[in-house]
């Protein structure tokens, strides 16, 4: 991006324009500014005003101490971050600590920890993370090189956000034989630069460090551990993967596994006819296609994915020569552009930002017998096209799309441009898109995602994860009798869902939200079969299946969107789908995303799935899962 079309709106803003130092000493934290007084730096109709709003705090005695608590220690610096703009412009802002030169104490000792204060208390936007300084200068809010980044977000239209922070020494750090009265102290800095749209390819390649770029002639990938390439589109979030040379269009593919069907009938490795072209570029609302956002507008609709065969091992690969190429809309990743993210660097494949921790399918089978998988190790392994895998598709996103949001970080993933909705309040809920998060229900489960509309003016939700109870994730058998594979609101897992969890987990106001009685397809879907057999008679989708059921909450069904993994495996556990095997075993989701059948009697999560009355209106939120969307009925 042109520095010409950038408006500098902070460069780097120390508190009351001289120094604020937040020290913190293993005998005595020390925290001190220079009085409360409000500043503003105005360019042109945009400003934006730090608030210092404690002038001094300090703990007596205070000894190197644990994370927890750290975390709720009650002394902390409070300090404002407000804009006042006008029209639609952003601000994508940082915030930030740089260590002042004469500290004694090394800042390998000391964690900082950063919360966003809220109306019911305060969330966390920095978990507690040792002092460190970035290596790179972040352009998108103006943030140096040399500085600990602590957070970075974006306002607009007169926001204001009020944070804390906390620091203590480490509870790790051993005093003894240091001579005592040692300090440490960091300037909080606050920097931004509003957003001017460019072209996502442009964005990507301008911020990204080349030294995480791997231009083969034909495309540059981007590289490394954890770059800042987060898009988020059409609710969800991606990873971009490389920028076409020519036509300077960008292949995006989505951070999670989305769901996990059957790649083809045994012994078909072909792309073309497969179940899984066919479940990527369906679109009704069964597939993928049809739940994404206006895809004519924004992604490459006769994109070309290179399925050729190759039977080479990873760091080997080189570029398919085109012999097996499909025309379409969406695809995956095939071997190549996975070596490809690790700049050919063998010994970085595991770490490579595209290893989610979870198994998914890439697009290049090694003959007619086996296609290439990602492992939640990292490698590649052959697997039988008749498994059931984790999908990640992939798109290409046109030139002409453009960044109006974000900075590229997990947190404030790039938005693009009509893609970016402000003040949804009015907005009903069934307008919205697959994979937005929305808050319903109480406790520790009341993060729901959009599943998709199957139902005309409903919206099918589901929770962001299985349930949990205290901490932990709650299981349950199917059916204790061991006799029935067909979901029931009597069986044991439907009695659970259609009563304590509802009274439980739910409460009011939101079981009214809830329609009060749905239909849940019960289809058999056996080893190698299509995805559509969950739901309809057969491989074409031609008629709906006669096995359902009725109730107010079920399950989700193999192949359908969310019924996959969202997080790596050590964060999740197995969870029961509504899709039966045989009579007597029904399909369940491991934390790999494999699905696998299970006994009927085995204890399993549960991942409650309901539909949303045509009445429920959004009051806020941005559908993201840092700001998901507030509901009313109305």
């Amino acid at each position: 991006m042109s520095k010409k079309k950038e408006k500098v709106i902070i460069g780097i803003l120390v508190v009351l324009l001289l120094v604020l130092t937040v020290g913190v000493s293993y005998a005595a934290f020390n925290f001190s500014g220079l009085g409360s007084k409000v500043n503003t730096i105005t360019t042109g109709a945009i400003s934006m005003t730090y608030e210092e709003t404690e002038n001094v705090i300090s703990l007596d005695k205070a000894l190197p101490t644990t994370d927890k608590t750290g975390k709720t220690l009650d002394d902390y610096f409070e300090f404002t971050v407000s804009g006042n703009i006008t029209g639609d412009t952003n601000i994508n802002y940082e915030i930030s600590a740089k260590a002042e030169s004469n500290n004694t104490f090394d800042g390998d000792n000391v964690k900082l920890y950063l919360t966003r204060v809220t109306e019911d208390g305060e969330e966390e936007v920095m978990a507690p993370e040792i002092y460190n300084e970035e290596s790179n200068a972040n352009n998108f809010t103006g943030r140096p090189t040399g500085e600990m980044s602590l957070y970075t977000s974006s306002m607009n239209a007169s926001e204001s956000n009020t944070y804390r922070l906390r620091m203590w020494v480490d509870e790790y750090y051993n005093p003894q034989g240091d001579g005592g009265n040692k300090t440490f102290s960091v300037k909080v800095n606050v920097c931004g630069r509003d957003r001017v749209a460019d072209e996502v390819s442009d964005v990507l390649l301008a911020n990204i460090p080349e030294s995480n770029q791997y231009d083969d002639g034909v495309d540059t990938f981007i590289t490394g551990i954890d770059p800042n390439n987060y898009i988020w589109y059409s609710g969800k979030l991606w990873r971009a993967v490389s920028v076409n040379n020519e036509a300077k269009t960008t292949k995006l593919v989505t951070q999670w596994d989305i769901s996990a069907i059957t790649y083809n009938e045994s012994n078909n490795t072909a792309f073309a006819g497969s179940y899984m072209e066919s479940w990527l570029n369906d679109t009704s609302v069964d597939g993928f296609l049809g739940n994404l956002r206006e895809p004519e507008n924004f992604i490459v609709t006769d994109a070309k994915w290179d399925a050729t065969m190759d039977d080479r091992l990873l760091g080997s690969i080189t570029r398919p020569n085109g012999e097996s190429v499909v025309t379409n809309a969406v695809g995956l990743l095939n071997a190549y552009e996975y070596q490809s993210s690790s700049g050919n660097d063998v010994s970085l494949y595991r770490n490579s930002y595209l290893n989610n921790d979870l198994h998914w399918w890439t697009l290049t089978p090694r003959d007619t017998s086996f296609v290439y998988l990602v492992y939640s190790s990292g490698d590649m392994n052959l697997i039988a096209p008749s498994d059931i895998m984790g999908v990640r598709p992939s798109i290409n996103l046109k030139s002409s799309v453009k960044i109006v949001d974000g900075d590229g970080t997990e947190n404030n993933p790039y938005r693009l441009e009509g893609d970016n909705d402000k003040n949804l309040s009015g907005t009903m809920l069934n307008a919205r898109y697959s994979g937005e998060y929305i808050r319903f229900g109480t406790g520790e489960n009341n993060l729901y995602r959009i599943v998709s509309h199957e139902i005309e003016g409903l919206t099918k939700i589901t929770n962001a994860e299985p349930i949990k109870e205290n901490g932990a994730f709650k299981e349950l058998a199917f059916d204790t009798s061991n006799t029935n594979a067909n979901y029931t609101s009597t069986n044991t897992i439907g009695t659970f869902l259609n009563g304590e969890y509802l009274t439980n987990y739910v409460g009011s106001p939101y079981i009214d939200m809830i329609e009060e009685s749905t239909t849940w397809y019960l289809g058999t879907v056996g080893e190698g079969a299509s995805y559509k057999l969950a739901k309809y008679t057969d491989e074409n989708g031609t008629a709906i299946i006669s096995n359902t059921t009725q109730a107010k909450v079920g399950l989700l069904r193999m192949g359908e969107l969310m019924a996959g993994q969202f997080k790596r495996n050590s964060n999740n556990t197995d969870y029961w789908l509504l899709t039966l095997y045989s009579s007597s075993y029904d399909w369940r989701i491991n934390v790999n995303v494999e699905p696998s059948i299970a006994n009927l009697s085995r204890a399993q999560g549960v991942q409650p799935t309901l539909n949303l009355k045509s009445s429920i209106e959004i009051t806020s939120g941005k559908g993201t899962k840092l700001d998901p969307f507030i509901l009313s009925i109305q």
